[in-house]
């Protein structure tokens, strides 16, 4: 299929090098830099854009892989009567964006992206919304040449999908963050708990994220929580994490909700 990509930053780049090693056509990418176009679409074989009424209009397929807030943007400056379908990528906004497209979609992976790491596609979720059935078939078709988990999502179950998805990623990694700084202070470096990191990670691939959790607060251990806090008092920020972390966790080891 060809397809032209409407981005050019994390999201876009790793669709738009999946979609080519699918065997999928780019057609054009489009940024509002025209170095970041041309960047992008260098790798892809494709022509490179910064002007939206230079779009080809005859292809099939258009995928807004853009800022949350980039969005409306975009749409509100697609040529009228495209023919082509339509997409974007986000997690949070509503299908209803596109609603002035003939046919529209989402195509949502659920995956963290950074240009400099390799992603392996077969193993990304991707959540898809649609129009009408004729669109969503064209979206299945399209994402199980990418992925082995293609599934159906409303745009409600897409927000639940996207606000977990930052509680076990992105807060996630500012924890990480504030470990290495809190290690770094006495010398020390963030890889002595990379294995720790990584045995998290398995943990929860056997366990219910419930069953796994582990700690003082769990316990309810008084004496090294009080040490813990001792430790953190002149960082008033990571000292309210840690309370705050601590009393969500001993009020859901108190009253668990049922693990799925």
């Amino acid at each position: 299929m060809e397809i032209t990509i409407l981005g050019s930053g994390n999201v876009a780049t790793h669709l738009g090098e999946a979609f080519s090693k699918a065997g999928h056509r780019i057609n054009q990418v489009y940024s509002r830099t025209e170095a970041h176009a041309r960047a992008l679409a260098g790798q892809l074989g494709a022509e490179a854009i910064n002007d939206l009424d230079r779009l080809d209009t005859r292809v099939p397929l258009f995928i807004i892989a853009v800022s949350d807030d980039a969005i409306p943007s975009v749409v509100g400056r697609l040529p009228q009567g495209l023919q082509g379908m339509v997409v974007h990528t986000s997690g949070t906004t509503s299908i209803a964006a596109l609603s002035g497209q003939h046919r529209y979609g989402v195509l949502y992976p659920l995956q963290t992206f950074s240009k400099a790491k390799e992603i392996d596609f077969r193993a990304v979720p991707l959540a898809l919304e649609a129009s009408d059935s004729e669109g969503m078939a064209l979206l299945a078709s399209l994402a199980k040449t990418l992925s082995d988990t293609v599934f159906p999502c409303d745009s409600t179950q897409r927000l639940s999908l996207h606000v977990a998805a930052v509680f076990a990623c992105n807060f996630t990694n500012h924890l990480y963050a504030v470990a290495a700084a809190i290690l770094a202070r006495k010398g020390l470096p963030f890889d002595l708990i990379k294995p720790l990191v990584m045995e998290t990670a398995e943990k929860v691939q056997a366990l219910h994220p419930l069953e796994a959790q582990t700690g003082p607060a769990v316990r309810n251990d008084r004496d090294t929580m009080g040490k813990h806090l001792e430790f953190l008092r002149d960082d008033a920020e990571w000292k309210h994490l840690y309370e705050m972390l601590s009393v969500a966790i001993l009020r859901e080891a108190k009253s668990p909700s049922d693990p799925e």
